[in-house]
């Protein structure tokens, strides 16, 4: 039998090319930079039209599935998730990483039907790195299959995380304390790499152990969730509970010994939830 969500993706994978080559190719030109909701909150115009030219092309094919994305949701667009097939978009992800041509650059793309992930793209462009995974059918990097490391012990492992601005001086001081929590197990050490999607592909391919985030948004997480778990590795919430897309946070680890030991040293940022209107 005709797998449909497999088409999906098939087709997702030459819009996904075409988005990245617009990326590489306005990494040349000079970049024209607008803020959001702070001075460190950037979006571009390739963002735009990235996001533009995914969700159209998508649309011509797919006319009745919904899609959630970013720069549609800055706009005002819902981002309530149901259980229509729905594309979940961040046209760029690391969009501070391409201001500043930091090769950690992606485009993430996550499918869901019934509010269930079926299968996950994120294709680190500026590196040519496509990472994919079906659900039930393994994750991949341009085409190999790829694995977390599988490592058990937290005082081993390399950990992944998000560092940026904090309006709020205690949400400040929270993020540094879990940082320092973590450094003084000891890990071996913390990254951050700039984009979530790749940070989560990083994990799933063996280069880190772990990362943890709160504050993204489910565009962020989509697509990695499922080549994560596609790769052996373990997603769950900070608190050592059940993932949860809309939540706007979570731990992606090599193992569940390792993911709960984060959840257990962290302490919990508020951030909302992105399936709650405004």
């Amino acid at each position: 039998m005709m797998d449909p969500w497999q088409e999906c993706m098939d087709y997702c994978l030459g819009v996904t090319k075409e988005a990245g080559k617009m990326i590489r190719d306005a990494v040349q030109r000079e970049i024209s930079i607008m803020q959001k909701s702070s001075p460190v909150d950037l979006v571009t115009e390739t963002d735009q039209k990235v996001e533009e030219l995914i969700i159209s092309s998508i649309k011509k094919t797919y006319p009745s599935h919904s899609f959630i994305g970013e720069e549609s949701v800055a706009a005002g667009a819902s981002s309530v998730l149901t259980d229509n097939p729905t594309w979940i978009i961040d046209p760029i992800d690391g969009t501070t990483n391409f201001v500043h041509r930091f090769p950690f650059v992606s485009v993430s793309i996550g499918f869901t039907v019934n509010k269930q992930i079926e299968f996950g793209i994120v294709y680190s462009c500026i590196e040519d790195k496509m990472y994919t995974a079906r659900k039930g059918k393994g994750a991949f990097c341009n085409g190999a299959p790829i694995k977390v490391s599988r490592q058990q012990d937290i005082t081993k492992s390399l950990v992944l995380t998000e560092m940026g601005f904090k309006k709020d001086p205690e949400h400040f001081r929270i993020m540094m304390a879990n940082m320092e929590s973590l450094l003084t197990i000891p890990v071996h050490g913390i990254r951050a790499p700039g984009s979530a999607a790749v940070n989560m592909c990083l994990v799933a391919c063996g280069a880190a152990d772990a990362y943890y985030h709160m504050g993204i948004h489910c565009w962020d997480m989509a697509g990695g969730a499922a080549i994560i778990t596609e790769a052996g590795g373990v997603i769950m919430d900070v608190t050592g509970g059940t993932f949860d897309l809309m939540s706007r946070r979570l731990i992606a680890a090599s193992s569940r010994s390792i993911a709960r030991c984060i959840a257990k040293k962290i302490q919990q940022l508020p951030c909302g939830r992105d399936d709650v209107e405004n």
